[in-house]
C-alpha cells in the first residue's frame, strides 16, 4: 500500500517521480481507486490528480485548450468566414459543444457514425464528408435527415446521386447535399469544370435533394511545410473550386457553401474562395502538425498551443540510456511523438503493450515509477484508441469527456 501523500497527491514532484511508492501505515487514507469509476460518472473530482490516472491516457489541458478555441474563433469572427471544425479530430461531443458555443455554424465528420453521434448529442448544422456509397450509408444518411434537417452530406457522383433521389422520395425528405470536388487529394471527389457542373445541376434539378453548393478539402496543403510553401499550394488546389463555383453562379444554381480549409490553411483559405473551414486539428494539435511552420515563424507552428498528451509511466529499467513504458503499439506509440519538456528523450516501441524511450549520454535520468507526458503524432489515430479524455487544470483533475462511440476500461 502506498502514501496518497508521497505517490497519489498531484505534485510536481510525485509527478517528476522524486519519491518511490512506499508502504504506508495501516491508518493512512488512500486515493478511493475502487470508487473512481462512480466519482467520475457523478462528477466528484476532489483530490482527483493525474498522479491517480490509468497510463496510458489522454490528458487535456484546459487552459491551452480553451486558448486554442478562442483563437480560432476569432480569427473566423474577423476574417469573416464560417466555421464548421471537423470532430474527426476529437470525436468528443463536449469539444463540440464548446466549438459551437464559441461561434461554430456546426461541425464536419467523417462517418456516418460520427454524424449520428453528433447529432444525438445535441449537435446541428452537422455535414458529413463521405458520400452514402453503401446501401447501411445511404439509409442512416436518410433517416439522420429525416430526424434532423439540418444535416448535410456529400455526393461526388452521379449514380450515388441517383440513389439518394430515390431513398429521400421513399423516405419523403429532402435531402441537403453538396457536391464533392477533387482539391488534390485522389480519393475523392469529380473532376473541377463541366464535370463538376452536371452534378451540381443534376442535384439541384432533383425532387428529393436540396442542392447546398461544393465541399473541397486540399489535404496535401494541410501539411505543406513552410508557410509561403502551404500558400502557394493551397491556391494551386483550390484555383479548379473558383472555377466550378463560377460556372455553377453563370448558370444560375444557389452556392450556399463553399466548404474546406484545415488548420494549417486556416488563415489564407478564404482568399482562395471558400466561405467556410473544416479545421479540427487546432484544438489539440500533434507533434507532426507544430513541424509544418506558421505565418510568424516557418520552423514551428505557434499559432495554436499543443494541449493534448498521453500520459506514461515508466515500467522497467535494466539497460542502458533506455527504459520501458506502457505506451506501446495498442497505444499508437509512434517514432515522430515527442516528450513534453524532455526533448532528449525518444519514443518507440517494443510490442503491443511495451514502450520505449531512449536517451544519449548526458540525457536527463528517468526511473521506474516516473510518469511523462507524450505528444502523440496524428489526433485522429490516437483518439480512436482511447475512450475518454481527462480533463486537466495544472495537475488536477477537473473533469473527463468520453470519446463518443468507445466503451469499457479507462485503458485497453
Amino acid at each position: 500500500m502506498t502514501t496518497r501523500r508521497q505517490f497519489f497527491m498531484g505534485s510536481a514532484a510525485a509527478l517528476a517521480g522524486s519519491a518511490l511508492p512506499r508502504v504506508a501505515r495501516a491508518d493512512t487514507p488512500i486515493y478511493p481507486y475502487a470508487e473512481l469509476e462512480q466519482r467520475i460518472a457523478r462528477k466528484d473530482f476532489r483530490g482527483m490528480t493525474k498522479d491517480v490516472l490509468p497510463t496510458p491516457s489522454m490528458v487535456v489541458d484546459i487552459d491551452l485548450f480553451e486558448k486554442n478555441i478562442k483563437t480560432m474563433a476569432d480569427y473566423a469572427k474577423k476574417a469573416p468566414i464560417f466555421l464548421r471544425p471537423h470532430v474527426k479530430v476529437h470525436k468528443s461531443v463536449d469539444v463540440a459543444k464548446r466549438q459551437m458555443a464559441a461561434g461554430a455554424i456546426g461541425i464536419t465528420a467523417a462517418t456516418i457514425a460520427e454524424s449520428e453521434l453528433m447529432s444525438r448529442g445535441g449537435i446541428t448544422g452537422v455535414l458529413w464528408t463521405k458520400q452514402p456509397g453503401s446501401r447501411n450509408n445511404l439509409l442512416r444518411a436518410i433517416a439522420l435527415t429525416k430526424k434532423d434537417p439540418t444535416f448535410m452530406f456529400v455526393v461526388d457522383d452521379m449514380r450515388v446521386a441517383d440513389w439518394v433521389e430515390e431513398a429521400a422520395g421513399a423516405a419523403k425528405v429532402k435531402a441537403r447535399v453538396a457536391a464533392s470536388v477533387y482539391a488534390g487529394l485522389t480519393r475523392q471527389g469529380i473532376a473541377n469544370g463541366q464535370p463538376a457542373l452536371e452534378l451540381a445541376q443534376k442535384l439541384h434539378k432533383s425532387k428529393n435533394i436540396q442542392f447546398e453548393g461544393f465541399m473541397a478539402y486540399s489535404g496535401y496543403a494541410s501539411h505543406t511545410k513552410g508557410f509561403a510553401a502551404r500558400r502557394k499550394k493551397s491556391q494551386e488546389d483550390l484555383l479548379g473550386v473558383n472555377e466550378t463555383m463560377l460556372l455553377a453562379k453563370k448558370a444560375g444554381l444557389p452556392v450556399n457553401i463553399v466548404s474546406g480549409g484545415s488548420t494549417g490553411t486556416y488563415n489564407m483559405d478564404k482568399e482562395f474562395g471558400l466561405t467556410e473551414l473544416e479545421c479540427g486539428s487546432y484544438v489539440f494539435m500533434d507533434s507532426i502538425y507544430k513541424q509544418v511552420g506558421g505565418q510568424s515563424n516557418d520552423n514551428e507552428y505557434t499559432d495554436f498551443e499543443s494541449s493534448l498528451s498521453v500520459l506514461v509511466t515508466v515500467d522497467s529499467k535494466h539497460h542502458p540510456r533506455q527504459v520501458s513504458t506502457d505506451y506501446g503499439n495498442k497505444a499508437l506509440a509512434k517514432p515522430t511523438d515527442t516528450v513534453k519538456g524532455m526533448p532528449w528523450l525518444e519514443v518507440s516501441t517494443q510490442g503491443a503493450e511495451y514502450g520505449l524511450l531512449t536517451w544519449k549520454d548526458g540525457g536527463g535520468e528517468i526511473k521506474v515509477g516516473d510518469r511523462v507526458e507524450i505528444y502523440c503524432s496524428n489526433l485522429d489515430m490516437s483518439t480512436n484508441c482511447y475512450d475518454r479524455y481527462y480533463i486537466a487544470k495544472g495537475n488536477d483533475i477537473v473533469d473527463v469527456w468520453p470519446i463518443m462511440g468507445r466503451s469499457g476500461a479507462a485503458q485497453r
